[in-house]
Formats: structure tokens, C-alpha cells, sequence
């Protein structure tokens, strides 16, 4: 099983908590974002949306997108259980997952930013403006979710699909300078997250391509 990764992807960043928490032995192959390796020939016959992560599981057996791969392991790899059983509490956990992943980070991923810089002249300080204005947005419902929750971790007692999502995002939200000060909550689960081996494992900066 290969993993196709950036260390600083947040999409990336998702699956390889997933991975770890699950405890499922990888390949890790690095797709250098800035220099270019997502539009290489041989990456765009893994993924034609020149996208990371990729998870070959064999030769032309490929999944792509975070949430798909996050999916697919829970229903081939279910303990731990990364959902609760209720169904309304699956609901919620999947209600701020989709807020992570389709609300904020498609609006602050680099293709935007570049984007953004390429046809509308964006500056560093106007692309930070817009990231922040994104992430607090979504942030809002997330700190509101995680309020009624009350738990350790974003729904139980133990990390699941919400913690999956949302660390990474906040890990991007500390990279672009945007302030959580106004999210105690999301503070707090972060923190918890944080201290468990399985999100220490796939943080960035523990992965062979971080610059150090």
C-alpha cells in the first residue's frame, strides 16, 4: 500500500491520521507540491486531478480524496471505530466533517491561493485576509459543535472522524496567522489530539519530506 502525500497537505495530513490510528503499515512516496510533482506524467496516471493524497492499494487500484480514503478505511478497517454508533451522532460528526471539507479548505487550498496571486494580484497580506475569512467562518459551527459535545476529543471519549479533519485544518490555520482565540474548544480538542501518539505520527513535520 502506497501513500502519496505532502507533508503540509492538510488533505494528506487527514489520511495519514487515519492510517495511524488504525495502525496500517504504508509506503510513503512524496509528491512536492511546489516543485511541481502532482503534474508530472507518471503522477497524472495515478491521479488526473493532479491531487494528494493518492492511496494505491496495488498496481491501478488507486482512491483519491481525503474523505473517500478516510471512508473506505473505516468500512475495510473498523476498529477502532472512527464514527459512534447512534445514527443522530454519526450525523453530527459527519456534519462538521463536511463543514472541514467542503466549507473551508477547498476555499484555502494552494490552487486558490495561486490563483488568487496569478489572475487577481493577491498579496501575502490579502491572502491571509482571505484565509482568515474562510476559517472562521466554518470555525463558528465547529466551536458551537464541539461546545454541546463537551468531550475530550471532538464526540467521545476516544478520536474519530471530526478529530481527522479538524486538526489538520487548524494546523492550517496557525500556518496563515489566523487567530483562535474566539475557539476555546476547538483549542482544547486540538491540544488532546495533539499529546496521542497516532496524531504525533502523522504531523508534518514527522514525515520524510519536511524541509527540517
Amino acid at each position: 500500500m502506497k501513500l502519496y502525500s505532502y507533508y503540509r497537505s492538510s488533505c494528506s495530513y487527514r489520511v495519514r491520521i487515519a492510517l495511524a490510528l488504525k495502525e496500517i503499515d504504508y509506503d510513503y512516496v512524496a509528491i512536492n507540491l511546489l516543485d511541481g510533482d502532482q503534474a508530472s506524467a507518471h503522477y497524472r496516471e495515478i491521479n488526473p486531478l493532479k491531487l494528494v493524497p493518492a492511496l494505491e492499494l496495488a498496481p491501478g487500484e488507486v482512491i483519491g480524496q481525503s474523505l473517500a480514503l478516510c471512508e473506505w478505511l473505516e468500512e475495510t478497517h473498523p476498529e477502532p471505530p472512527l464514527y459512534p454508533t447512534a445514527p443522530l451522532e454519526r450525523a453530527r460528526v459527519r456534519a462538521m466533517v463536511t463543514t472541514v471539507c467542503s466549507e473551508i479548505q477547498p476555499l484555502c487550498n494552494m490552487g486558490v491561493n495561486n490563483y488568487l496571486v496569478s489572475q487577481h494580484d493577491a498579496t501575502t497580506e490579502s491572502i491571509q485576509r482571505w484565509q482568515a475569512h474562510w476559517m472562521e467562518r466554518g470555525f463558528v459551527a465547529v466551536e458551537s459543535a464541539l461546545a454541546e459535545s463537551g468531550t475530550e476529543f471532538c464526540f467521545g471519549s476516544t478520536p474519530g472522524m471530526g478529530d481527522i479533519f479538524l486538526v489538520p485544518q487548524v494546523y492550517n490555520a496557525r500556518r496563515f496567522k489566523v487567530s483562535l482565540d474566539a475557539y476555546p474548544n476547538i483549542q482544547r480538542v486540538v491540544d488532546a489530539c495533539n499529546k496521542h501518539p497516532a496524531f504525533s505520527t502523522a504531523a508534518p513535520e514527522q514525515q520524510p519530506d519536511y524541509p527540517g
